[in-house]
């Protein structure tokens, strides 16, 4: 994006014009310190154009619908030399025509640090965010507080903590987007942890609380920054990334696209689209009848969303999960759905988490869920073990039983175990549970379940072909005790589908299902096993 034409123009009047010299001065001041943040200089926007960067100003101009941003606080610290609006941007502007606040750090002052008046700027911002109910959006690019001013900026009642707190008060209550452009350092790094979504440019983008140099000074680690903190290390490794961008502008593009998903406070319906038909229609086919064959659970989101309209969450982290949004009918509708293309579906803790923080996000912005159960269960073994999966799967089963929005589970072919809990069974009151025919419902699958309940007696069978035999009448018994039928006659179903027709009979669910009470228990909050 070149830089704005209009620059280097001020709102003031000529210094020269009227009789007043104490006016004529303040207008002089006053155009100087509106022009020292209007553009970088020189060498800063060497910098950037270096880092392939685009300047604070640029991004925002990029985000709001044209002249619609109204900017507060460009004043501060103007009486300071070369701390022009304090190292931040804060205001107000329309999104695709909705109303949001914006905080975005100048990294030409100062590496974006952070001041006294950096720190004001930003908490009165989000006390207008909580006050009227304002989406945000932090465009982040910052080297963390000035050590300087940490007396003014850090312990106080108005310091850095207050960000915190009313990022916590607004989680929830209104949509928090974070565009991560370049650094975000020590406590600082907490700012995108507690929005909804982390949108990070790779190569430019980094999170830490500690810098390799203080790394290696405190604990003895050589480390580089993109293995510490950096992008792509966060998207695929920590899970602290949501999405990866390759510049500032897809960026803010697919911030924005989020944001077209969402409502604008919790109160509020999400937007409306006009509605269209899914690219590639499910078939009959489209899901393979053997459970042991694995494939691409995208397919069946494509063919169940309005054309082109999934906008997938983490894709690059704990991918035997996948989690996003999409469009069914025009209205947006959260998707849980396990992959057997990686990994067999299987649940771990990172897949565990992924999807409680994304059930939680649906809830509380009271968007449908459908879950997509392909699932042998939750990994076994002494490693997840050791890694807490039996807490991380609570954890995930704790956010699926409190979602009190309209919910559907689709056993599309195995939901084993614990799987079919954390998949949102009929036993956590969804909507409805629906079936393909190519569904099975257990325990767990018919092997594992003859040799955990036969292993002695088969072992005692020394003739081969008696004991396939033997294995054989047991499998028969155990897969007819299941039997998808018997589920359905059994009321464990509410119904059996084939796949071309699940569309329209989630659809008709869907709009039924608009009415439901809202209402989970009456208490203060829940303990959830974190």
């Amino acid at each position: 994006m070149t830089p704005r034409t209009d620059r280097g123009r001020t709102p003031f009047a000529d210094p020269s014009e009227g009789g007043d010299a104490k006016v004529g001065d303040l207008r002089r001041r006053l155009a100087s310190a509106y022009l020292a943040s209007e553009a970088p200089t020189d060498k800063a926007r060497a910098k950037l154009d270096g880092q392939h960067k685009l300047y604070v100003r640029d991004r925002i101009a990029l985000l709001f619908d044209e002249g619609t941003f109204v900017e507060d606080g460009r004043y501060a610290n103007a009486t300071a030399q070369g701390l022009p609006a304090d190292g931040v941007v804060t205001g107000r502007g329309e999104v695709d025509g909705r109303p949001a606040i914006v905080v975005a750090n100048d990294p030409t002052v100062k590496a974006g640090s952070w001041g006294a008046r950096t720190v004001e700027k930003i908490i009165r911002a989000t006390e207008a965010a909580l006050r009227e109910e304002l989406p945000i959006f932090w465009f982040v690019d910052s080297a963390g507080a000035r050590i300087t001013d940490q007396v003014d900026l850090f312990p106080g009642r108005r310091g850095a903590g207050r960000i915190f707190h009313n990022q916590v008060a607004l989680s929830g209550k209104v949509p928090q987007i974070c565009c991560l452009f370049g650094p975000s350092a020590a406590g600082g790094a907490y700012i995108p942890s507690f929005t909804d979504i982390i949108i990070m440019v790779e190569g430019n983008a980094s999170m830490y609380l500690g810098s390799p140099r203080m790394a290696e000074m405190v604990v003895g680690e050589k480390v580089s920054l993109e293995e510490m903190g950096g992008a792509r290390m966060h998207c695929t490794v920590s899970g602290v990334g949501d999405l990866l961008a390759q510049d500032d502008t897809e960026a803010i593009e697919l911030a924005k696209l989020y944001f077209s998903y969402v409502p604008d406070t919790w109160q509020a319906p999400a937007p409306r689209y006009v509605a269209e038909a899914p690219a590639a229609p499910l078939t009959r086919h489209t899901v393979p009848e053997a459970e042991s064959q694995p494939f691409d659970v995208h397919e069946v989101i494509d063919g169940l969303v309005d054309d082109d309209s999934f906008f997938e969450i983490k894709p690059l982290f704990a991918a035997e999960l996948v989690i996003g949004f999409g469009r069914m009918d025009g209205e947006t509708v959260g998707i849980v759905a396990n992959n057997s293309a990686v990994k067999g579906g299987v649940l771990f803790t990172d897949s565990a988490d992924k999807a409680a923080r994304f059930i939680w996000l649906c809830d509380a912005f009271g968007i449908p869920l459908l879950y997509l159960a392909d699932v042998p269960g939750f990994m076994i073994g002494s490693e997840v073990e050791r890694g807490g999966i039996i807490r991380h799967g609570a954890k995930m089963v704790s956010a699926v039983s409190e979602a009190t929005v309209p919910q559907f589970c689709v056993v599309l072919r195995k939901a084993y175990g614990a799987g079919l809990y954390a998949m949102g069974g009929p036993g956590f009151g969804p909507d409805a549970t629906l079936a393909l025919p190519t569904a099975k419902i257990a325990v767990m699958g018919p092997e594992a379940a003859v040799n955990a309940v036969f292993a002695n007696k088969i072992a005692e069978i020394e003739d081969p072909d008696e004991q396939s035999a033997f294995v054989a009448a047991r499998r028969s018994e155990y897969e007819e005790d299941v039997d998808l039928e018997r589920l359905a006659a059994d009321l464990v179903i509410d119904g059996i589908v084939e796949a071309d027709a699940l569309r329209e009979e989630l659809l008709h669910r869907l709009r039924y299902a608009a009415r439901r009470d809202r209402h989970f228990s009456t208490k203060r909050h829940g303990v959830p096993p974190v």
